[in-house]
């Protein structure tokens, strides 16, 4: 069992209420063997005992009503507890930025919050709840058998611990494999999102037939490992059930020898014989539901790892105020790739610094340390004078209006879309931005207008722009004006349209923008290129080449 999950509010919850329901099993196991024994001793004398039978009929009732709320509360508890962790998850990895997210981490992290967490319904639903069963029930079996045979109670104490000894040399192996097999299909996961991402840029070169080849042996490997797990989970059952099985019939023997020999009474053989197998039923059953849950810890196990692992450092909840954004000698490297060398760059509160070079030189780099999506491999960047790194992120970021080179539209309307990040604008406010961002004819063309559900609905790329446009728009407050490329992948016209809309919105503001066209040249008032990681500023912006 993973402790950590114990500090999760809704699992201590559920964890006291299933020890109350482990308490009433124990209750009602005893309850019914000792009745049924006073049934058939009694029937055995010619005679029916009523008080006996009622009990007997009550307890199996309440047995079976006890698994029905049992198997609900488990459901809805599991439920509970899935989403709390997704949550978890899902705001510590945004926290971090998409900087930590790049490349096969996001498709481990989407294996992790979906089929990761899913795996916890063995644990939750099954495995968990036979551990206050298996704590309770055998205690509560043992402390009867004491009473009515001891020699019998010794037989069973004795011969106990074999079944949880024998399951935990076997789960070792278990859990080892179960790890590995949920490392590959993590693995998987990830390089399967890398793949489908990357699709257009393998097909140019030729390479996609190699990515299928290697996607089929990473999945037939977990393939494999899911095989071997599962023949070891088999024989681990057969073990418990033999083991089980041998330590009733060594109880089960002497207490019919001595019951032929009249050192014992029927009553109390009867009971010894019922509880016997009760006693030994839930550690059985724990072992078996062990293997089910193990793929469930070994994913619990890498979500605290997310959860656990370094915040950014936050000293100052407070932000200074905007004059300037710094980059003091900055060095971004991605493992061996340098994408900034030793950069230093000033953008002051007025300027509009259009960054120019060829792709992969380390414009989005830019706008990414701006935003604080990546953190410095060495140097600083600078807001108002302080220390980015020192700030609280969240804060600065909704100073900020960013509009990036493959905005995403959401399952939702248009006048949601617009408003993202400015929830509480006036449908007046989003008409407007709307309209300074040329997109208010073609959203008034859409069925329902700005009502317009956009999931059943595909807009084009300069579409897409001019509504993303919109939303900067709205944030008329912003400090920062960040624009990734707007004009990319656009026709001509719609080019004229997002160049225009864009110099509307960044008349009389401070904005860094990356620029591939020369079309978008004109509304800066300073160039920088970019190349291999190094800056150089390019002055007048008439001056660079088209």
């Amino acid at each position: 069992m993973d402790k950590r999950l114990l500090r999760l509010g809704p699992v201590r919850r559920y964890a006291v209420v299933l020890a109350g329901s482990g308490l009433l099993a124990a209750i009602l196991v005893v309850a019914q063997a000792v009745s049924l024994a006073a049934v058939l001793v009694a029937a055995v004398d010619g005679r029916l005992d009523r008080a006996a039978l009622l009990v007997c009929l009550t307890a199996v009732v309440l047995r079976g009503a006890h698994t029905a709320v049992a198997g609900a509360v488990a459901g809805r508890a599991a439920a509970g507890v899935k989403a709390h962790l997704r949550a978890e998850l899902l705001e510590k990895a945004t926290g971090r930025g998409p900087g930590w997210l790049a490349g096969k981490r996001a498709g481990e992290l989407a294996t992790l919050a979906g089929r990761g967490i899913d795996g916890l319904d063995g644990y939750l639903t099954g495995y968990f709840p036979q551990v206050f069963l298996a704590a309770f029930v055998p205690v509560a079996c043992l402390g009867w058998l004491a009473v009515t045979d001891l020699t019998s109670a010794v037989i069973v104490a004795v011969t106990l611990p074999l079944i949880p000894v024998f399951g935990a040399l076997v789960g070792w192996q278990t859990g080892a494999r179960t790890k590995r097999q949920w490392h590959l299909l993590q693995r998987l996961g990830g390089h399967f999102l890398d793949t489908v991402q990357g699709l257009p840029t393998l097909r140019s070169f030729g390479r996609e037939r190699a990515q299928v080849r290697r996607v089929h042996a990473m999945a037939d490997a977990y393939r494999v490992a899911t095989m071997r797990t599962l023949r070891l989970a088999f024989l681990s059952a057969l073990v418990l059930e033999l083991v089980a099985t041998v330590s009733v019939a060594l109880v089960a023997v002497p207490v019919g020898l001595r019951l032929l020999d009249g050192k014992l009474t029927l009553g109390a053989a009867l009971v010894v014989l019922l509880l016997a197998p009760e006693a030994y039923l839930p550690l059985r059953t724990l072992g078996t539901r062990f293997h089910a849950s193990q793929e469930g810890l070994a994913a619990a196990a890498e979500v605290f790892a997310v959860l656990d692992g370094p915040a950014p450092a936050t000293t100052e909840s407070r932000l200074p105020p905007f004059d300037s954004l710094v980059l003091d000698r900055v060095t971004v490297a991605y493992d061996d790739v340098v994408a900034l060398r030793d950069a230093s760059l000033t953008v002051a509160a007025g300027d509009r610094v259009a960054l120019v070079g060829p792709s992969g030189g380390g414009k989005s780099t830019i706008l990414a340390l701006a935003l604080g999506f990546v953190t410095p491999t060495s140097g600083r960047v600078l807001v108002g004078g302080a220390d980015l790194a020192t700030l609280d992120l969240a804060a600065w970021r909704a100073r900020l209006a960013w509009m990036p080179q493959r905005p995403h539209l959401f399952a939702g309307s248009v006048l949601d879309n617009v408003r993202l990040g400015a929830p509480a604008a006036s449908l007046d406010a989003v008409v407007a931005a709307a309209r300074a961002a040329d997109a208010d004819e073609f959203v008034r063309a859409l069925p329902a207008g700005y009502d317009t559900d956009l999931a059943g609905h595909g807009l084009s790329s300069g579409q897409v722009q001019r509504l993303a446009m919109a939303r900067a728009w709205l944030r008329r407050d912003a400090d920062l004006l960040l624009l990734d490329e707007p004009t990319a992948r656009l026709d001509p016209a719609s080019e004229a349209a997002v160049v225009a809309a864009a110099a509307r919105l960044a008349a009389d503001r401070t904005a860094l923008l990356v620029a591939h066209r020369p079309a978008l040249l004109s509304i800066a008032t300073r160039v920088v290129e970019v190349s291999s990681g190094v800056l150089l500023e390019r002055t007048p912006p008439a001056a660079v080449p088209a």
